[in-house]
């Protein structure tokens, strides 16, 4: 990518454009060097504009919500990243529905689903990110998940639309089987005719029992591995002796065993060395394998 092709596609572009943006400033975790290109479409078609110009150059591209479960390299990303946080639109339908978009905050959605009397969705409330990214990695918590709940989604696919039925769809724990580079735009939710009052209760005890385990006080990605089957990531660090262990200024949380939390001038290095040894040392302890939750990008 050239920068006098970079400072174009920004000239053109309704939304934010930025060159090398340094992705410290877009991620929880505080760290992540420059993206030669950042860009917030103003909406969907600005979005597809921005594809088309992307595809003709032959650019590739990451797609980011909130900026957490990411964990971007020191030495950044060659291509373009594209923020969703622009296509942050929320609808009422008939039927005890709502359409979402994917720059639409997790609290946001349960914000507008109590004041429209809708259940169903109260678990995404101390989930911290964007509805995209919970949609795009399937995030849960208490027994519930976000896909369950999904009517129809709408993706761009090479710049189209698509929309499929939320039983067409191939997911699981954590995850939602995409095309490379298929992107997730918006969602209609099937949610239940609930009380206001009961609705909010419900959030309210998801908070308060998030956050008495894992407001950590430090910039964080939430959960960085994924729980094992029958096991629990933070149980098997913290068995391995692990808790409030640090690498520069990456250290693993001493509240919570699954949070690595930036304790002040970390680099993306140390965090990718501190998950390493995690998972060195509990397999050396239980023979089990952890898988990062988190997805790591760009370049060493």
């Amino acid at each position: 990518m050239s920068r006098a092709w970079a400072e174009r596609v920004a000239r053109e572009l309704r939304g934010e454009a930025k060159l090398d943006e340094p992705m410290s400033r877009h991620t929880a975790l505080k760290v992540g060097g420059p993206a030669d290109l950042f860009i917030e479409p103003a909406d969907l078609p600005d979005l597809q504009e921005a594809l088309a110009m992307l595809s003709a150059e032959g650019v590739p591209y990451l797609v980011v919500g909130g900026g957490y479960n990411l964990l971007v390299r020191d030495g950044g990303f060659r291509g373009c990243v594209i923020s969703l946080r622009g296509l942050d639109a929320m609808r009422p339908l008939p039927g005890g529905r709502l359409e979402v978009w994917a720059g639409v905050s997790n609290r946001m959605l349960c914000t507008v689903a109590a004041e429209n009397c809708l259940g169903g969705m109260e678990f995404l409330i101390g989930i911290p990110g964007s509805f995209g990214g919970a949609l795009a990695m399937n995030a849960g918590a208490h027994g519930a998940e976000t896909l369950q709940r999904v009517e129809s989604l709408t993706t761009l696919r090479q710049g189209g639309i698509a929309v499929r039925k939320g039983e067409e769809l191939s997911f699981g724990y954590r995850f939602l089987q995409l095309l490379p580079g298929e992107i997730v735009v918006c969602a209609t939710l099937r949610l239940e005719p609930t009380e206001r009052r009961l609705v909010e209760e419900r959030m309210s005890g998801f908070l308060a029992s998030r956050g008495s385990s894992q407001r950590v006080g430090f910039p964080s990605a939430g959960s960085f591995f994924k729980n094992p089957p029958g096991e629990q990531a933070w149980r098997l660090i913290d068995q391995a002796g692990l808790r409030g262990v640090g690498i520069g200024g990456a250290q693993v949380s001493e509240l919570h065993a699954n949070f690595l939390v930036n304790r002040g001038g970390a680099s993306a290095t140390d965090f990718l060395a501190l998950a390493a040894l995690a998972k060195e040392r509990v397999r050396e302890c239980s023979g089990v394998a952890l898988e990062e939750e988190v997805r790591v990008v760009g370049e060493g």
